[in-house]
């Protein structure tokens, strides 16, 4: 993202010198997404002709759809790169009305954590890597390189805006920009439930035994890891009415932490095929569960890196 976003003189006349479309046009020459923000620092309102449900999944901001209307309708489908779009007559009456300027960060390659107070910018200082930060009125949004689907109330305070969503620029922010972890990754892996035993059908083979011929490099007794597996397995299998995935996550994570210095290799695929085995044998549909413990082991790779 750019930090020169300087007012620049008008492109034509259809715009008032110094609008927010000067705040907006170094961002898109950079390859920024960007769309105007109305009173209430919100999207504005669609068109007539895209209003209610015209245009397939855009007026509820799910997909980008079919819709080519050339009104900035359909909030964060609505961003674009396009001067040619962003000076058109039809955007120039929401520039002279714009009270803010928005981007869409899963268009840029970006997700923004967007951490609400100061309880959740403490919570990721603690857990998040360190990256760009940018203060927001009453917290901070924390920028990664990678885009991901969005999801609101990931913990208390915390929002994920990426893919489906925009967030109000407020400046180029400070510090250098890392890569998305996992650990943001894992936020919005969770299920509201768990389904009954058996009500999901698995295509799991017969997952193999962790032993010293999948583990060559591993500096443990054989003892510690079965231990340490056994009492992870449990907590995921206690989870028959909610939470099997997210605990998957974190007894994934709390295992791979204890080989991160083993010479290797450690058998860690065979423990995490343990812990997906487990995860489906209480209702975690199969995928959402290898996915759950692959963003743990990562996460715990790239904590101790």
């Amino acid at each position: 993202m750019t930090s020169d976003c300087k007012a620049r003189r008008p492109v034509d006349g259809n715009h008032p010198d110094g609008s927010h479309l000067y705040t907006a046009l170094p961002l898109a020459a950079a390859g920024v997404p960007v769309l105007p923000l109305r009173r209430g620092k919100v999207p504005f309102g669609n068109c007539r002709t895209c209003k209610d449900g015209a245009c397939g999944g855009r007026p509820n901001m799910k997909s980008a759809g079919p819709c080519r209307c050339p009104a900035p309708c359909h909030a964060w489908a609505a961003a674009t790169t396009d001067p040619h779009v962003l000076t058109s007559p039809v955007w120039a009456p929401v520039w002279r009305e714009a009270v803010a300027v928005a981007y869409h960060p899963g268009g840029a390659g970006l997700t923004v954590v967007d951490l609400d107070n100061s309880a959740a910018v403490a919570w990721a200082r603690e857990t998040l890597p360190a990256t760009r930060t940018v203060s927001t009125t009453r917290g901070e949004h924390w920028l990664y390189r990678g885009a991901m689907a969005s999801s609101n109330a990931v913990r208390p305070g915390v929002d994920i805006k990426s893919l489906t969503q925009y967030a109000r620029w407020l400046g180029p922010g400070t510090g250098r920009m890392a890569a998305l972890p996992a650990a943001v990754r894992a936020l919005v892996v969770k299920e509201e439930t768990t389904p009954a035993r058996g009500a999901v059908a698995s295509s799991l083979p017969s997952r193999a035994t962790w032993s010293r011929q999948v583990a060559t490099g591993c500096r443990h007794t054989e003892r510690y890891v079965r231990t340490g597996l056994e009492r992870g397995l449990a907590l995921v299998r206690a989870r028959t009415e909610s939470g099997a995935g997210s605990q998957a996550f974190g007894v994934a994570r709390f295992l791979a932490a204890q080989h991160t210095e083993c010479p290797g290799p450690c058998g860690l695929a065979v423990l995490g095929d343990a812990v997906v085995a487990a995860a489906v044998a209480v209702g975690v549909p199969e995928t959402y569960a290898r996915r759950a413990v692959a963003n743990g082991l990562e996460a715990a790779a790239e904590r101790a890196a």
